[in-house]
């Protein structure tokens, strides 16, 4: 291929990848003229992914926002409660905490998961305890597909009487202990956004072996229409259910996705064999007894002038038409919850996601990417390494 060819052809960082049965589905819906956000196909996704999952019940939403937002509103946040959040994740999993007129308290990451440091999750829960302040609910992320550290996590809540709420929207696939990852906490979610594992364009899935909240949880959904032959509205709902078109694209992509998780992960495979063994990069790691679905592959870059040979990449990757993102701005430090309560990993106040955002970046990993594609990839970052700049930044460490 010609470097013109290249340029022309770009390769994304996670785009949709369709198993070729979701027209059937579809068709189906068009057929019996099932559009509207109820229908078979929603029934049998919710069916289907939480015999997947391991959970008893599941709830097909509009998004995997508006299942965080249905999940802590079922746990009683409201007006002037606390909720406790991984602070390196995707705005989404907080927004809701506002969206309910609570505040988030933000807890960093820790090396080994780069997720919800126990350490420092143990050190807030101590301290609202001390101050009869508890939170309402702990929301926990699987950042990029890998697991945290959930056994540490769980025992935390459990010792302080808390709430844990899963946002496994990276992390559908994703297993600790063989255990599927959104099973741990009283709510899991789900995300099928159209750069997720699996997709329905947009969409999410709400989790959890309380089958009763469950029920809540579509009534909320459904504008909150009371059972009557009138509407008739006895509190506030929400306009949050799927459709049963994209239900049944996301059936046909269920069914596919145990291959789009060896797909990823053997991008991974091939990344870390190619790059790993290069001086200065690192990728996130796998907590050993849990396999990550490797949604995204990301490393970090660990030189003397590390952020501004991250950005020479980026930059260089952008330039040859390959999209790949620096890791998540910590919530901590976005404008939007600026003057929030933030604990660090490190006793010393050391932040280990400020770390990770300021040296990392994620590669593109789609399911479908070719390995041709992955190798212009690979031959752009040994390039970047090196260079004269890159060479430079080893003698500065």
């Amino acid at each position: 291929m010609s470097a013109q060819q290249a340029k022309r052809n770009k390769i994304y960082l996670s785009p949709p990848h369709m198993s070729g049965n979701e027209q059937q589905y579809i068709n189906e819906a068009f057929e019996t003229n099932w559009i509207a956000p109820i229908g078979p196909h929603v029934d049998a996704f919710e069916t289907e992914l939480a015999s997947y999952a391991g959970s008893r019940g599941a709830a097909a939403v509009s998004s995997g926002t508006a299942a965080i937002h249905l999940a802590l509103k079922l746990l009683g946040v409201g007006e002037g409660d606390r909720v406790i959040c991984q602070s390196f994740t995707f705005v989404a999993t907080a927004n809701p905490i506002r969206y309910l007129g609570a505040e988030p308290v933000f807890v960093d990451s820790e090396p080994e998961t780069w997720n919800m440091s126990p350490e420092a999750l143990g050190r807030a829960l101590e301290e609202a305890a001390s101050s009869g302040s508890l939170p309402k609910a702990v929301l926990v992320v699987h950042l990029y597909g890998g697991m945290a550290k959930m056994e540490e996590i769980i025992g935390l809540c459990e010792k302080y009487g808390v709430p844990l709420v899963e946002d496994a929207a990276e992390s559908l696939g994703s297993t600790y202990r063989g255990r599927q990852s959104g099973t741990f906490g009283k709510f899991g979610v789900f995300s099928f956004n159209g750069n997720k594992i699996i997709t329905t364009s947009g969409g999410g899935m709400l989790i959890s072996d309380d089958t009763e909240a469950l029920g809540k949880a579509k009534f909320l959904a459904t504008q909150g229409r009371d059972a009557a032959r009138h509407y008739q509205h006895s509190q506030m709902g929400y306009n949050y259910r799927m459709s049963n078109l994209l239900a049944g694209v996301g059936r046909a992509q269920l069914e596919v996705l145990e291959e789009r998780v060896a797909a990823r992960r053997n991008v991974f495979r091939r990344y870390s064999e190619a790059l790993g063994g290069m001086d200065g990069i690192e990728f996130m790691p796998e907590l050993p007894g849990t396999r990550s679905n490797r949604w995204l592959t990301a490393m970090t870059i660990n030189r003397g002038e590390t952020e501004q040979l991250r950005d020479c990449l980026l930059a260089e990757l952008e330039n040859a038409n390959i999209e790949a993102r620096p890791l998540w701005k910590p919530l901590h430090l976005q404008p939007l919850f600026e003057g929030t309560t933030f604990f660090a990993h490190f006793i010393d106040g050391t932040a280990v996601c400020e770390e990770l955002f300021g040296r990392g970046l994620c590669l593109p990993s789609g399911s479908s990417l070719t390995e041709e594609e992955q190798d212009r990839v690979i031959d752009i970052v040994q390039a970047i390494f090196a260079s004269p700049f890159a060479q430079e930044s080893i003698s500065l460490r």
